[in-house]
């Protein structure tokens, strides 16, 4: 009888065909695993997890203008989702306006261009936001975006401590993965810590970050890497708040995480069960943290866009269905399930349906919520959280020996290192060694054709007569002298979002609050175009 070949995970590392007590020896249940909602948490952070209620249902959307995507907001409370997701378009990501130059053919593209208050009451009108969770993918410009929602709020008489959501926030990936970055690192470190301390005063139960190994992975990192460069850009983070003078425990509890879900299911569900296990040890360990809150990794998790395909688009509803599994079986506090026609254009209207169903599916039909963290004891779950730790121990370390998460972004090491995983990933497929169903295997002579929802180029012209319109009737004597305050705090240590909420107050609009902060702490180039 032939023995098979060796197998892999994606993140490299072996996987046995047959696990027994001997995966497993030395293995300590108390030291490895705890009990639910105990340290290290390795078993989720809450003791009855999806028993009560299931996750956060969360559906990312956002196109074109305000008016339209809050048409979509309200179809998905309808169809009853738990949780709004926004996504924004790329000028208003960099922190743009968009009736500037550089906007040009962006606006209204990959998500809903906001560029006032006035587009941000538009986006949440006749929405329940002191009961909506609402999750807002913005980095860069976090701050305005979240000042924006506090006004929004305030007007319809909903206080901030009743909010409840998130910003990404997450500037150290954009260095990494994205490029959605305005400011030098340490500028940007510096708005973060605000924003930490800003919210623990004004709006103490919105979670201050979500820290994101999704884009990373999005780029071609592996499980290990993706929880390895999150975690220590965390840690810099927290590193970050302390050295502004906060306390651990006043903000650690807000932290968030992004992770992905991919179809390798066996290897994801280890993979969050380990980052959870490794962010424990982190804060009790490193930082002292003592509220078991600070020591717990809670984490959003989405589906895998970069494996959708354009080719057999139905077939990503299967993998979408797999991934949301995956996601399930590991714990996640919240879910968006991605459509099965992303890879093609903006999600149409039914395919966004489709894909919460997916979720509601997973949650009222099937019985993996009856019961806390499934694959607990698992001979392969435990032995490959092992593994997966273990990588990723390793991989943080040489990041820490290389100064740390922002020294090593200025060294390319987190890009070098991702970019080569992608690399090998590609050839992989061109190879014929990874299958990807519909694409190098199991594929059509001729796909079926398919009407994608397009965005109306109409919505770039009248984004502009409004921001001429708004510049117009406000008063822009009171517009400068508030963008004169948030410099002069940007150039001392004033906490700079108290004057740049007044200034979005008098309908400055945000692009010019960020570009006072440009005025201010100039702009990141990065290493390889100097």
């Amino acid at each position: 009888m032939s023995v098979p070949p060796p197998a892999h995970s994606e993140s490299g590392l072996s996987i046995d065909v047959v696990y027994d007590e001997s995966s497993l020896q030395g293995f300590d249940p108390k030291a490895k695993l705890g009990a639910p909602g105990e340290f290290p948490f390795t078993r989720g952070v809450y003791p009855t997890m999806y028993t009560g209620r299931p996750w956060t249902m969360r559906q990312y959307a956002g196109f074109g203008t305000a008016k339209e995507s809050n048409e979509r907001y309200h179809q998905l409370v309808k169809a009853g989702t738990g949780g709004l997701s926004v996504a924004f378009d790329l000028p208003t990501q960099m922190g743009y306006d968009s009736d500037e130059p550089i906007a040009h053919g962006e606006v209204g593209k990959v998500g809903v261009g906001i560029d006032s208050l006035d587009d941000m009451r538009t986006l949440f009108r006749g929405l329940p936001l002191g009961k909506v969770s609402t999750s807002m993918t913005i980095n860069a410009p976090a701050s305005a975006l979240l000042l924006l929602y506090q006004l929004v709020a305030a007007e319809q008489g909903i206080m901030g401590h009743q909010l409840t959501g998130t910003i990404q926030n997450d500037v150290l990936k954009e260095y990494i993965a994205r490029g959605t970055y305005i400011y030098p690192p340490k500028e940007s470190l510096r708005l973060i810590s605000d924003i930490f301390a800003y919210c623990r005063k004004e709006i103490p139960r919105w979670n201050t970050i979500s820290i994101s190994g999704y884009h990373m992975a999005e780029a071609g990192a592996t499980p290990v890497q993706e929880i390895a460069f999150t975690l220590a850009n965390a840690k810099e983070y927290v590193r970050a708040a302390i050295a502004a003078g906060l306390d651990v425990d006043d903000f650690a509890p807000r932290l968030s995480f992004f992770f992905v879900a991919r179809t390798t299911l066996l290897e994801e569900v280890a993979k969050f069960r380990a980052a959870r296990r490794i962010w424990a040890r982190i804060m009790r360990e490193e930082f002292g943290a003592k509220n078991p809150k600070s020591q717990m990794l809670r984490f959003h998790t989405q589906t895998a866009g970069v494996q959708l395909t354009a080719q057999q688009p139905e077939v990503n509803l299967v993998r979408v269905a797999l991934q949301g599994l995956g996601a399930v079986l590991g714990g996640t506090q919240s879910l968006h399930t991605n459509s099965y026609d992303e890879a093609i254009a903006l999600p149409t209207e039914k395919a966004a349906r489709l894909a919460l169903r997916t979720q509601q599916v997973i949650a009222y039909e099937t019985d993996v919520t009856k019961t806390v963290d499934p694959f607990a004891g698992s001979y392969v779950i435990e032995a490959m959280t092992d593994d997966v730790e273990a990588a990723t121990v390793e991989l943080i370390q040489a990041v820490e020996d290389r100064g740390g998460a922002v020294a090593a972004i200025e060294q390319g090491f987190q890009k070098s290192e991702i970019e080569r995983s992608a690399y090998q990933t590609a050839l992989q497929i061109d190879h014929g060694e990874r299958t990807v169903v519909g694409v190098n295997r199991f594929a059509l002579d001729e796909e079926e054709p398919y009407e994608p929802l397009r965005v109306d180029p109409q919505i770039e012209i009248d984004q502009r007569e409004r921001l001429a319109a708004l510049r117009a009737e406000r008063d822009n004597d009171a517009v400068g002298r508030a963008l004169d305050e948030l410099r002069a705090a940007a150039s001392g240590r004033d906490n700079v979002l108290v004057p740049m909420r007044e200034a979005l107050r008098q309908r400055a609009t945000v692009g010019e609050v960020s570009h006072a902060l440009r005025d201010v702490w100039g702009v990141y180039v990065p290493r390889d175009s100097l």
